[in-house]
Formats: C-alpha cells, sequence, structure tokens
C-alpha cells in the first residue's frame, strides 16, 4: 500500500492544469509538495483564506516557483482533489484483483477505499468543503473521477448480484451507501475516533451493509470468510 502522495500520478490532468516544466519526474514531486502544503493550509484557514503565497512557503519553495507547477489557486485545489480520487483509482483494482470470489473482491475493495480515506482525512473533507469553489469544467472533471472510481466497486456488487450472494438492488445507488460510509469517518473523525477503532469502524459498516443486501446463500458465504 502506498503511505504517501509522493508517487501518485497528480499530473493526471495536463488539459486542465498546465506546467511550465517539460520534466514529468519534477513536475509531480513539486506537485506533491504542493498538494501536501496546500491540504494543510486549506484544511486549518479554509480555502479562501489561504493564498499561493502562503502555500508555496508551506511548501518550501519561492513564490515564482509555484507558478511553474499551477496557475491558479483553483489548479491547486483540483489538484490536491485528483490526488484522493487517483489513489482510489490505483489502490482499489490492486485490492480487487488479488480475488477471484466476488464477495472478497467487494470487502477486499471498500476496506481499500476506507483505508485511502483513513489516509487523506483532510483531502476527503476539503472535497466535500470546496469541490464548488472549482470553476465549471474543473468540478466536472472531478465529477467524472468520482463516477470512474465508483464503478470499480459496481463491478463487485453486480456480481455479487450475479452469484446470488446480493438480491437485486439499484447498484449505483448501494455504492454511494458505501462511499458515504467511509467518507463519514473523516467528516466525523473528531467524534468516531474516541468512539471505535479504524478497523472496527470497517468491519461493523461493511456487516451493516452486507446484512441489507445479503440471500441466504451470500450469508454462508461470508460467515466462511469470517471464519478464515
Amino acid at each position: 500500500m502506498r503511505k504517501s502522495n509522493d508517487t501518485l500520478n497528480i499530473n493526471a490532468t495536463p488539459e486542465l492544469v498546465e506546467s511550465q516544466t517539460g520534466d514529468t519526474e519534477l513536475v509531480q514531486r513539486r506537485r506533491a509538495q504542493i498538494v501536501q502544503a496546500a491540504v494543510k493550509l486549506f484544511s486549518k484557514q479554509g480555502f479562501y483564506k489561504t493564498t499561493v503565497q502562503q502555500i508555496a512557503t508551506e511548501a518550501q519553495i519561492s513564490n515564482g516557483l509555484i507558478y511553474h507547477y499551477a496557475r491558479t489557486k483553483e489548479d491547486i485545489l483540483l489538484l490536491a482533489l485528483v490526488s484522493v480520487l487517483e489513489e482510489y483509482k490505483q489502490e482499489l483494482p490492486l485490492a480487487i484483483e488479488q480475488y477471484a470470489d466476488p464477495m472478497d473482491r467487494l470487502l477486499a475493495g471498500a476496506r481499500a477505499y476506507c483505508e485511502v480515506v483513513d489516509r487523506s482525512r483532510d483531502a476527503a473533507v476539503l472535497a466535500y468543503r470546496s469541490t464548488n469553489s472549482l470553476p465549471e469544467r474543473q468540478r466536472g472533471h472531478i465529477k467524472q473521477l468520482e463516477i470512474d472510481t465508483n464503478r470499480l466497486l459496481e463491478d463487485c456488487i453486480q456480481s455479487c448480484i450475479d452469484a446470488g450472494y446480493f438480491r437485486p438492488v439499484n447498484v449505483a445507488v448501494s455504492v454511494y451507501h458505501l462511499v458515504n460510509f467511509a467518507h463519514a469517518w473523516a467528516l466525523k473523525h473528531w467524534r468516531l475516533a474516541s468512539l471505535t477503532s479504524k478497523d472496527s469502524y470497517i468491519q461493523e459498516g461493511l456487516e451493516f451493509f452486507l446484512r441489507a443486501l445479503v440471500t441466504p446463500k451470500g450469508w454462508r458465504r461470508y460467515q466462511k470468510l469470517t471464519q478464515r
């Protein structure tokens, strides 16, 4: 599992965030610095009160240099939000592809999603607070990345239905139940962290989710998984 955003592809939007530097590896590294600093400041003092100069100072790069990697504060916000969404797109397939059984795959993907949220709690909260601060085109890009990520879990749920593990449901809506559950760990971490551990939160939440959907066959399969 990835532990930081140092290697994350946050240069995935060249048509939306231009760079004046042709060295892709350097762009990745600098933008990782900028994103880390921006998320910290946006979370602490808000998007509108934070300046590009403050982000540059926090990132330990010059006020002039930062504009080589992002032209505006909105560009930096976009990069911060993309960094989390791209991490979902990297981590979920790695978790899912370890298994063949549909329920194994769903549970692995859901847990991976929750782990990304936990590692990037400030950025997850930032997405709820500040996405509407982006221009329409950039908001559209974020929405499409979210849809693309959700499809990874949609495929897992549909496979569980096809296998007879789940009753027929609106798959896209069911995924949002999972996504909102995962995001709640970040949004309400101030309280949840005093009530339970991350692992217990994930386990209990996934069991709630499964109980709402599983058929008798699916429940038998889940019990076998928990006995391993």
